[in-house]
């Protein structure tokens, strides 16, 4: 396993590869961002989307990435390989799949998918969904944090609204369709890093499964499929520095074992960093 550098955040830290030969790179999982099983989905997210700003042939900045959690991650270490697919003029097309050994001595693919990086040109421009009016985050409390899941330490939430449930009964939200499975919170950083293009992508995967603010039921739920579309520019991300984040997600719809899932990041001056997607699934 390789080593964390020493004295970094435990963000960069998690993010850190070793490259071996051609398109593969050595990483492994970080103690602080252990999840329920397995690394919070974020953190290996945002390991791609760093490796692929840090190519030496990476053309322009992040415009799309989506993941594919295809199995278990294991504690321990990983091989990523990444490779350029195509390079047009002004866009980069990304493949990658993430490795890891098994415990009778096979390899398995346990994460795979594709991103897009452009080089961003400046056109017209409009913003058609806009922040929502909610409270600031100083005037909120710190969200509470359950018991046994590390990443969550890392970050410093304000929730506005579509908590977890304080109980676990069964009972279906009474909410219109509209606001049945609406969260809203505010999160930064808790050690006070700076908003990037990596953190972006772990913030966009923040939300818990929707089904259990649908639904106030404990069943077992993960991320299958996820896609991040970069709406901020590198400048616009650096303006966020390391302040609080807007992140909303809601539910459409639950059905026979998945469910999808849509979230919006909003910086604290009102600009759309991000859009996401995912479908997870859920068992009864």
């Amino acid at each position: 396993m390789p080593p964390f550098p020493e004295a970094a955040h435990p963000f960069d830290a998690a993010l850190a590869l070793t490259r071996q030969d051609g398109t593969n790179y050595l990483g492994a999982t970080h103690p602080a961002w252990a999840n329920m099983v397995g690394p919070f989905g974020g953190i290996t997210a945002a390991t791609v989307t760093q490796a692929i700003l840090d190519h030496a042939e990476c053309l322009g900045e992040p415009v799309a990435l989506t993941v594919n959690f295809v199995a278990a991650i294991a504690t321990g270490p990983f091989v990523l390989n990444l490779r350029i697919a195509r390079t047009n003029r002004s866009t980069q097309h990304w493949v990658f799949e993430m490795q890891q050994t098994q415990k009778d001595g096979s390899v398995e693919s346990v994460f795979t998918g594709t991103a897009m990086t452009a080089a961003r040109r400046e056109t017209w421009s409009a913003n058609d969904l806009p922040m929502p009016q909610v409270p600031p985050p100083e005037t909120l409390a710190a969200a509470h944090i359950p018991q046994g899941v590390e990443w969550l330490t890392r970050f410093d939430m304000r929730g506005v609204l579509g908590g977890l449930p304080h109980t676990w009964d069964g009972a279906e939200s009474i909410l219109s369709s509209s606001e049945s499975s609406l969260t809203q919170l505010w999160v930064r950083d808790r050690a006070g890093r700076a908003m990037d293009f990596a953190a972006l992508t772990a913030f966009s995967d923040i939300f818990f499964p929707r089904v259990w603010v649908r639904r106030a039921q404990w069943v077992p739920a993960g991320t299958v499929s996820m896609t991040v579309y970069f709406h901020a520019d590198s400048a616009q991300l650096s303006a966020v520095g390391s302040g609080f984040v807007l992140a909303q997600a809601r539910g459409q719809v639950f059905r026979n074992g998945f469910f999808d899932q849509s979230g919006c990041l909003w910086s604290e001056a009102g600009v759309l960093l991000a859009t996401t997607h995912q479908l997870v699934y859920y068992k009864e």
